[in-house]
């Protein structure tokens, strides 16, 4: 078969004439790209060199559009309809009825005086966890980029373990915590080897929601740690040495310096730390159930509870929460944009 193939110029190295085995994928590609030439020619003299980003740029365009575009306004219709039925075409037409179901309160403040306090409960208990998960894990993506910055022992090996959390399932993450803080699980049976009495985290609201914000800076930190870490080796080295000639304290030029030199990856790091908070479901879902009570219930599970798993089921409330928490987060986002480029401008 070898001896058939180096017959065949197309096999043959071109410097030594004899058989390349590496041929044998690289001609069935070549002939590949060539059978996509020939229609990729024809739509660039027909539309024009200017139009082909464009024609490349159509699949990813169309996928958008059918998987992200299309389920939004598929949204929006249904928070505008009532009733039980699944088909929107079968579904009454209400009008902004489920926007002001949701938003008729006597107190904002107070969940307890709303008239669907399940799903102000659950804002409340987003814009909790937001607030404390932000700012704790930017403080300690921060501190720990910091120190893998520097020239430490088994540098790599600590990128790698501060890392490892991310590649992991949420589920597992959620399952594996879950067996260490059950009330027999690995945490209270140290407790009970130092002689405390066993804690039951998951009966404790306070405990229940400490541990969701633990969780999620445990297994989200590696990749915003990444982001601030990339900043840092980012930064040339030459103004540090000039600050450090000059006699510059260390806190001085990490003020001066590194923070605002930082600030364009602080500030990623920022927005995809709110949008990915917003959306926290599932670690929290497997942990707590969003439990006890609706101590850990976020809006997130707010809207999968009230679409898929009450009894009735009521996709247009569910539709409108979902809605209200886009145009929440949209607004939180601009608000950042504002923020940095008033920052930059000033």
């Amino acid at each position: 078969m070898n001896s058939e193939l180096a017959e065949h110029s197309q096999f043959k190295d071109a410097e030594t004439g004899q058989f390349n085995p590496k041929s044998l994928i690289i001609w069935p590609l070549s002939q590949l790209f060539r059978f996509i030439e020939w229609p990729m020619k024809r739509i660039q003299n027909l539309l024009g060199l200017g139009t082909m980003p464009y024609i490349f740029l159509l699949p990813n365009l169309c996928f958008f559009g059918l998987f992200v575009v299309l389920p939004l306004f598929v949204n929006f219709a249904f928070s505008l309809t009532g009733g039980t039925n699944l088909y929107l075409d079968e579904r009454a037409f209400t009008g902004t009825e489920q926007y002001a179901f949701l938003l008729d309160c006597g107190n904002y403040a107070d969940p307890l005086s709303c008239r669907e306090d399940r799903f102000w409960k659950g804002l409340l208990n987003t814009a909790i966890f937001i607030t404390l998960q932000l700012t704790f894990l930017v403080l300690f993506s921060l501190i720990t980029a910091l120190v893998l910055n520097k020239k430490i022992r088994a540098r790599g090996f600590f990128r790698s373990v501060y890392f490892f959390p991310v590649l992991l399932s949420p589920v597992v993450v959620a399952l594996i915590w879950k067996w260490i803080l059950l009330r027999d699980g690995i945490l209270n049976a140290w407790l009970v080897e130092l002689s405390f009495d066993k804690i039951l985290f998951f009966v404790s609201p306070a405990w229940a929601m400490f541990w969701a914000i633990f969780i999620s800076i445990w297994a989200h930190m590696g990749f915003y740690t990444l982001i601030i870490l990339a900043g840092l080796q980012a930064i040339p080295p030459d103004l540090y040495e000039a600050a450090e000639m000059d006699g510059t304290k260390q806190e001085r030029i990490f003020w001066r310096i590194t923070l605002p030199l930082l600030w364009p990856n602080l500030l990623v790091v920022i927005v995809l730390a709110l949008i990915k908070g917003v959306q926290t479901f599932d670690e929290v879902f497997v942990l707590t159930g969003g439990g006890p009570g609706t101590a850990t219930q976020f809006i997130v599970q707010y809207i999968y509870n009230t679409g898929f798993t009450n009894q009735i089921q009521n996709f247009g409330l569910a539709a409108a929460a979902s809605v209200i928490l886009g145009v929440v987060l949209f607004g939180l986002t601009m608000l950042q944009l504002a923020a940095t480029r008033w920052k930059d401008n000033g």
